[in-house]
């Protein structure tokens, strides 16, 4: 059989619903796709748990320091299990760390701005994390089956992130005029980077991971998937959006996409010239580098005891 011929029966398994397993053979094609999907996803979490770690000290509460303390130690530990998922599609969890810290690889756009209030740490933790569980439960239909499993987990401790995060909105909305304007004000700052979140609008027949069913939904499907549930829960609790064409027809959501927001903004965020991309780079290759000694102490050969 031709490298074609399998390609197409490869395909035809896809397009028929099956599942792939890291053992199975696949085309160069799926596997390159595949692994820099996962690698992004994976550097996302290890990213995301940033901006909201810098406010640990910070929190108003001991109740809130040890959520928020929990939290991100999950945002990492999706991270390992989502590297672990890439190592088997050939490449090492060094590698994909070694090109993050040096700028080779990318993490989502979200986590390149700054943290400036705690009203910051809730958009994050409602707003942030919605948009990302969206993205990631469309993942659980994903082509790849390892990815699909891993995401099972990773979806159920995320839905306890929304919780948290809803949980501080509720606390700010329904607080002191200061509080409500702080969320506000935060909303407001990172209402452009959550759009960014899904991209621009794509052509679906055009995407690579849509054509190996790695991804199920289009940009424009997971942002409109976004504005049903969190613009009601929003409006209901008396915030606004900052988009002046926000608006909910009989023919669907409208939004400011091509008079509102910059893509050439999220261009150069994504490309690593964010406003935040080398302060938080440099702090994940600090760690990296002060702690290769004790990944050489687990890497090294026991030594025989006489």
């Amino acid at each position: 059989m031709t490298y074609e011929e399998r390609t197409a029966r490869f395909k035809a398994r896809i397009d028929a619903g099956d599942k792939i397993e890291a053992g199975d053979w696949m085309p160069d094609q799926y596997r390159e796709a595949a692994l820099k999907f996962i690698e992004m996803h994976a550097n996302s979490e290890v990213m995301g748990a940033l901006p909201e770690r810098e406010w640990i000290p910070r929190a108003p509460s001991l109740r809130r320091k040890l959520s928020l303390t929990a939290k991100v130690q999950d945002e990492v530990g999706h991270a390992q299990i989502l590297y672990r998922i890439a190592e088997d599609l050939g490449k090492s969890r060094e590698a994909m760390f070694e090109d993050l810290i040096n700028g080779r690889t990318k993490f989502h756009n979200v986590f390149h701005y700054p943290t400036e209030s705690w009203g910051d740490v809730a958009v994050i933790g409602w707003l942030i994390d919605g948009a990302a569980l969206v993205t990631q439960r469309a993942l659980l239909d994903s082509s790849y089956a390892p990815y699909v499993r891993a995401m099972r987990r990773i979806c159920a401790e995320e839905s306890l992130h929304l919780r948290h995060g809803e949980d501080l909105m509720l606390e700010l909305v329904s607080g002191t005029d200061a509080q409500r304007a702080m969320f506000q004000d935060a909303v407001n700052r990172w209402w452009r980077p959550i759009m960014h979140f899904y991209g621009p609008p794509s052509n679906p027949e055009k995407d690579v991971l849509l054509y190996w069913g790695i991804k199920t939904k289009s940009n424009e499907e997971l942002r409109f998937e976004f504005f049903d549930t969190y613009v009601p829960k929003l409006w209901d609790v008396g915030i606004s959006a900052p988009d002046p064409a926000l608006r909910n027809t009989a023919s669907g959501w409208e939004w400011g996409a091509s008079d509102w927001v910059n893509w050439d903004e999220f261009w150069q965020v994504v490309r690593g010239n964010g406003p935040m991309t080398e302060t938080r780079l440099s702090w994940r290759r600090a760690v990296w580098n002060n702690h290769a000694w004790l990944r050489d102490v687990f890497s090294s050969t026991p030594r025989a005891v006489a």
